[in-house]
């Protein structure tokens, strides 16, 4: 048996289009995707946990300028091989690119980064007075 997708013919041609571009052949290929972050906080700041299985250490960027933590990664590939006939070369390139604005409080000198089993690990401590602070009820009067 086999499913065949049914779309309701419609005579509005701005649903028309929307079908039409939401067809399968104008999605983006999945090696454009972009990582998975989990961000959790703890008294002493935030990390970050990236998935980027199948990259080296090496082959991420992270930095920060202006309360702006950009990660990025890049990897590529070649194979070559040249037999008496033919020669075959096949190449790879995938990349990413993620930014996040970091609050007032994050101590940006003190940020670190490691990658283990495909996560990369991006230490984030607060600032010195920003750990002191305490949450407070006020009351209303």
């Amino acid at each position: 048996m086999t499913l065949i997708k049914w779309k309701p013919a419609t005579s509005n041609l701005s649903s028309y289009m929307d079908s039409f571009f939401n067809d399968e052949f104008f999605k983006a290929p999945a090696n454009l995707s972009q990582p998975s972050v989990n961000i959790v906080e703890n008294e002493n700041g935030y990390r970050l946990e990236v998935a980027a299985p199948g990259f080296s250490k090496n082959e991420f960027t992270v930095d920060v300028d202006q309360h702006v933590l950009t990660i990025s990664g890049e990897k590529k590939s070649e194979q070559k091989e040249e037999k008496e006939n033919y020669t075959r070369k096949e190449f790879s390139y995938s990349s990413f690119k993620r930014a996040f604005t970091l609050p007032e409080t994050i101590d940006a000198e003190n940020i670190v980064a490691s990658y283990e089993n495909g996560i990369l690990n991006i230490a984030l401590p607060k600032k010195v007075e920003a750990k002191k602070e305490q949450k407070k009820t006020i009351t209303v009067a």
